[in-house]
């Protein structure tokens, strides 16, 4: 087999790959050994026919499929470790028969290949900056919060239901004057304002006191999941049964110490402040850099395949799909819940994936210009400060890791270096 590749337009790479009659009559005649038990011939038991017999009766071509897939599978993959120095190739290949001939053939693929990108300046740039800084009301929120755990329940009988109270209720729902599926229950806890229950079905319940019963008046969601109550009217007859509020427990230095580990309330503050500065420090590093990239990406220019963009969609649907897996629901549930297809559903990532495959081809094209790596005794102190943390020693903790964490590691540095090398290399400003 002898191959050939050349660039070709729209970031492809057309790889020809050219094999003589010896290895195309090879090609058939072992697609022939593999396939013919499933050829029934008269006057021969099912898979001893020979190969002209079978090509008589089915035609010459019979095992050309077979013998073309075998082909190309044994041999592309060979192609690309050859050209794998100069080319980065993303994607499935489009494979198409160029010769069909008894003294050979000829196979082309056309591959997406990783761009590359043109980049004006990604130094000597004024970039906006970002931090935040933590208020006082994210951590007294911090606070409510404990103590809204630790609440206790108490029975309320000297007040009508209000937002925030949990009510035990009896409902009957109705449509024009008919029960429906779902639409009864005794003795349901529902807290007011949580959004549980269609809306305005809670706002109608608040106001109501222990032992009334109300008819409740709402209009079921276009969006509805039940089809037959999609945008219909219903009623509800409502019953009180119970009404429970939360009594929040005192802010004393015991409690927060039972609470929360913390030996006093100031503690517990200061160690909440700490925490919160930290997650609000990686929110403004992450700004930032997306800043930086924003910036450069501006002015850079890149012919990005197909390809490229469809498995950056791939990875933003699996992380939201994760998500919903969280929350116990399923993509195609969900996607049927929005009336949408999962085809429309993709396309509208279509503009933040080739945002996302731009600023990767920035980030690898500006390591490779400044020659960023990770060397060894950088990568030996990251392993060594992992080792620490659970009291191993470097050669002990080294000895269980998977030579993807080394790789993960030795990316995070490279990374680490390209922003400090950026903010260090242009005018960064924090907006007042």
């Amino acid at each position: 087999m002898k191959h050939t590749t050349k660039a070709a337009e729209k970031s492809t790479v057309k790889i020809t790959l050219k094999f003589d009659g010896e290895e195309w009559k090879a090609a058939q005649q072992n697609a022939y050994l593999k396939t013919r038990g499933k050829f029934a011939i008269n006057g021969f038991r099912k898979g001893k026919a020979p190969k002209n017999v079978i090509e008589n009766v089915y035609g010459k071509g019979v095992f050309y499929e077979d013998a073309l897939n075998n082909l190309f599978s044994e041999n592309y993959g060979k192609v690309l470790d050859k050209e794998s120095k100069k080319y980065t190739f993303v994607g499935d290949p489009d494979v198409s028969v160029e010769k069909l001939e008894d003294d050979g053939v000829t196979l082309v693929a056309i591959v997406a290949v990783k761009p590359e990108v043109k980049i004006s300046s990604y130094k000597g740039m004024k970039i906006q900056q970002f931090a935040y800084t933590v208020k006082d009301e994210e951590i007294e929120a911090e606070l409510n919060r404990v103590l809204d755990r630790n609440a206790r329940k108490v029975e309320i009988t000297d007040r009508a239901a209000a937002n925030g109270d949990i009510v035990n209720i009896d409902f009957v729902g109705t449509v024009d004057g008919v029960k429906f599926d779902g639409g009864e229950a005794q003795g349901f806890d529902l807290t007011l304002g949580s959004g549980q229950f269609i809306p305005g079905f809670e706002d109608q319940v608040v106001g109501m006191n222990v032992g009334e019963t109300k008819d409740v008046n709402v209009t079921f969601p276009e969006n509805y999941q039940a089809e037959n109550l999609k945008g219909k009217a219903a009623v509800f007859a409502v019953t009180v049964n119970k009404i429970q509020g939360k009594e929040l427990p005192d802010l004393t230095d015991e409690f927060i110490k039972e609470a929360t580990g913390s030996e006093t309330v100031e503690a517990y503050k200061a160690k909440t402040a700490e925490r919160l500065q930290k997650q609000a420090d990686r929110r403004a590093n992450d700004a930032t850099e997306n800043s930086i990239l924003e910036a450069i990406a501006a002015n850079a220019e890149a012919e990005i395949p197909q390809a490229m963009i469809d498995r950056e969609i791939d990875s933003i649907v699996q992380k939201f799909e994760y998500q919903l897996m969280y929350q116990g629901l399923k993509l195609q549930d969900y996607l049927s819940f929005l009336k949408t297809t999962e085809a429309d559903f993709r396309k509208q990532y279509e503009d933040q994936a080739k945002k996302n495959v731009m600023h990767q081809l920035i980030i690898s094209q500006i390591i490779k210009d400044e020659n960023l790596e990770a060397t060894e005794e950088e990568v030996d102190a990251k392993v060594a400060e992992q080792a620490a943390s659970v009291e191993k020693s470097l050669e002990e903790y080294k000895k269980n890791m998977d030579p993807r964490q080394f790789d993960y590691i030795r990316s995070d540095i490279v990374i680490t270096k390209l922003f400090d090398f950026l903010k260090a290399n242009n005018e960064m400003y924090v907006e007042a």
